[in-house]
């Protein structure tokens, strides 16, 4: 010690003894500790004590700090917000009283009467009771999220949709001119009716929405980071599913105890290895119309309703989206999934960047009709050598059971197979595989007959493929938000064939005029990669005249086909087929030559219209092995295939046609024989 130096006093040596600071390390395992238990027990708190070289007494009086620091910050948060309603109700009622002072008169431009004034303070009596179901909303909506009760909101009544008017009692008997009189989506040429998004998320709902997704993407990488006992292997493709009990032990949420009855939750994860970059990956999640291109089969319809956040320093970092989708099954028999969630991105480290989707109420008066919801989901994208990636992925939902799954379909959804991440990461693998080919600049030697001259029209001719796979998929689709519902015309074919019927106003999607729509689903006793093997069998119905592989699966691949014993020598045929584990299609359109001609040279495809007719095949979900009879398996067969036929026709060029029966009986005849040809060539048993 110094000369200079004066001695400590005792007092101030009991304070410096009773101030004791933390390293990071230890207060790293005590907040990791109070996420999972804030309310250690003794033996807990021992064992804290002897890892992090604490006293018990520290660790105590930590959590007791720590609980009381945490119900602070959640009561100021849900009084700024409650302020700011009441703030923003008397803003108003000020400007609304302000204005009943100035209002005049429209018949003698002069003060209003009493009798005027009494009805505008009606008005404005009417005006404080829609602000105050508003604060009740909004009230609702941070309690949610705040740790309060949820306050039920009113139910919703679904949208009026246009139905087709496709009367069944006109099928009875038809005279050879008849004609069903469709007043097509009340005279609108558009195929699909918009859901009506709101404007714009209000400055009150912004900050709960970053909360909300914040917390939700702690959840989604300990999720990911997290195995055993939390997630648990099943079956005998070894699928990693969540073990529900756990999961509400280690993340316990705020009202969970007013959870629907009628709710079952649908929870798996898997990785897989695909051949595209980081960077590249999060700008296709982050744009709603690239995230429905990447996985046609599975989203249906999405939308970026509002860009909440554009990321940080001109990076996708910290980008939050609220964005809309549609999930689907490819048959029609099966209603899309529809969400209004928050989309979060956020990049960890260089080259690890970790994408959440989580529910959100929807915003505005236009609620969603399923209480189905998105429970933190989504993905971990890290950066590997040459371009690749790996990704580990997950699925969870909570699933409004009201939704009644049809029967042919009931082993793969019930067992979260239809909507899980294995067919998310099968669908991706497979997808960027088709991104990696339409790349390379070079022709492959397996392009027969010289057809496509030079890396342009290999280009387009792939894009004007991948048109026609997503106008397919958009076609059989079962939304709940098209203008046209499948009908089912029960009685005209043993097959259980449904119709819808749109006017495409052309040319840029369809032909332009009345499209008469026609599918059918059915299970075969068969395994799926059969029947794709046989579908795809060119040899057994045209002549291929070029061929482009499009994946490393020899069944992932773009044909030109010549129909044999054609009449049309001038129409040839496009056709895409494309397998991997979570199923496989085999989609196929008519292009007339010169149209041809004008993309294989390297023009922009966008404008050919396309009419896909095709087939998508599935596992039918049940465990292989088991051999029970049941109602969607009526022979006991393990290994069968759900099988979809879309056939599409144009009724009609002309604006203003009608409907007439015989083509709707054409092509429910057309798929009938389709179904027997098929069942016949697959040695199916007439079921």
């Amino acid at each position: 010690m110094d000369s200079g130096d004066e001695p400590e006093t005792l007092e101030q040596q009991g304070r410096k003894k009773r101030c004791h600071r933390h390293t990071p390390k230890q207060i790293q395992e005590l907040e990791a500790m109070f996420k999972v238990c804030p309310h250690p027990d003794e033996k807990q708190r021992m064992q804290l004590s002897r890892e992090l070289g604490l006293e018990a007494r520290q660790i105590k009086f930590w959590f007791q700090n720590r609980r009381t620091q945490m119900k602070a910050q959640h009561e100021r948060a849900g009084n700024c917000t409650l302020r700011a309603d009441n703030d923003k109700i008397r803003c108003e009622n000020i400007a609304m009283k302000e204005a009943l002072k100035n209002a005049i008169c429209p018949s003698c431009g002069g003060p209003p009467t009493n009798e005027d004034s009494y009805v505008d303070e009606q008005k404005l009596r009417m005006e404080n009771a829609r602000l105050k179901e508003e604060l009740d909303r909004v009230s609702s909506f941070a309690s949610k999220y705040l740790g309060r009760p949820v306050t039920q909101l009113p139910s919703v009544q679904p949208m009026a949709m246009s139905s087709l008017d496709l009367s069944m009692g006109g099928y009875s008997n038809p005279g050879p001119s008849s004609s069903i009189d469709l007043d097509l989506l009340s005279g609108s040429s558009s195929t699909v009716m918009p859901f009506p998004f709101p404007a714009a998320v209000s400055e009150i709902e912004k900050p709960l929405m970053v909360d909300l997704a914040t917390r939700a993407m702690e959840e989604l990488i300990r999720l990911i980071q997290t195995d055993e006992p939390l997630w648990v292997t099943v079956g005998r493709d070894r699928r990693e599913v969540l073990h529900l009990e756990t999961y509400e032990r280690i993340f316990p949420r705020p009202g969970q105890q007013f959870k629907y009855a009628d709710f079952h939750t649908e929870a798996s994860r898997d990785s897989t290895v695909v051949i595209m970059n980081s960077t590249a990956l999060v700008d296709m999640f982050i744009d709603a119309s690239k995230w429905a291109e990447l996985f046609p089969t599975i989203v249906s319809k999405a939308k970026n309703i509002e860009v909440l956040s554009t990321g940080i320093a001109g990076s996708k970092n910290g980008t939050l989206i609220l964005m809309y989708g549609e999930l689907q099954v490819l048959s029609p028999v099966i209603p899309t999934r529809e969400f209004c969630f928050l989309r979060y991105c956020h990049q960890i480290q260089q080259g690890l960047w970790a994408i959440v989707d989580v529910s959100v109420d929807y915003p505005g008066e236009n609620q969603l009709t399923s209480r189905s919801q998105r429970l933190p989901s989504g993905c971990l994208i890290q950066d590997m050598p040459n371009g690749y990636s790996k990704i580990t992925w997950v699925e969870h939902m909570e699933i409004d059971k009201r939704n009644h799954t049809h029967q042919l379909y009931r082993n793969l959804v019930d067992s979260g197979m239809a909507f899980g991440a294995q067919r998310w990461l099968s669908t991706l693998q497979r997808m960027c595989e088709r991104f990696a080919c339409l790349m390379v600049a070079g022709i492959s030697s397996r392009d027969l007959g010289g057809v496509i001259p030079g890396p342009d029209g290999k280009r387009s001719m792939m894009m004007l493929a991948q048109r026609m796979v997503n106008n397919f998929c958009a076609s059989i689709t079962a939304s709940n938000n098209h203008g046209h519902k499948w009908t089912n015309p029960s009685g005209l074919t043993d097959v259980g064939v449904r119709l819808t019927i749109y006017r495409s106003p052309g040319p840029a999607s369809h032909p332009s005029g009345l499209i008469l729509s026609a599918a059918t689903s059915i299970w075969l006793p068969v395994p799926s990669q059969r029947v794709f093997s046989f579908l795809k069998d060119e040899k057994t119905r045209a002549e291929e005249v070029a061929r482009i592989t499009n994946g490393s699966h020899p069944g992932n691949c773009i044909s030109l086909l010549r129909a044999l014993n054609s009449a049309q020598s001038n129409m040839l045929i496009l056709q895409e087929s494309c397998i991997d584990a979570s199923g496989s299609l085999v989609v196929y359109t008519s292009i007339d030559l010169p149209s041809l001609n004008n993309v294989m040279s390297g023009e922009d495809p966008s404008n050919v219209p396309l009419l896909p007719s095709g087939f998508a095949i599935l596992p039918d979900g049940q465990p292989v092995g088991g051999g029970a009879s049941t109602s969607s398996n009526p022979m006991g067969v393990t290994s069968g295939s759900l099988v979809t036929v879309l056939f599409q026709l144009l009724v009609s060029s002309s604006p203003s046609a009608k409907l007439d029966i015989e083509s709707v009986t054409t092509v429910t005849q057309l798929i009938s024989t389709t179904v027997q040809q098929m069942k016949a060539a697959l040695n199916c048993p007439s079921i």
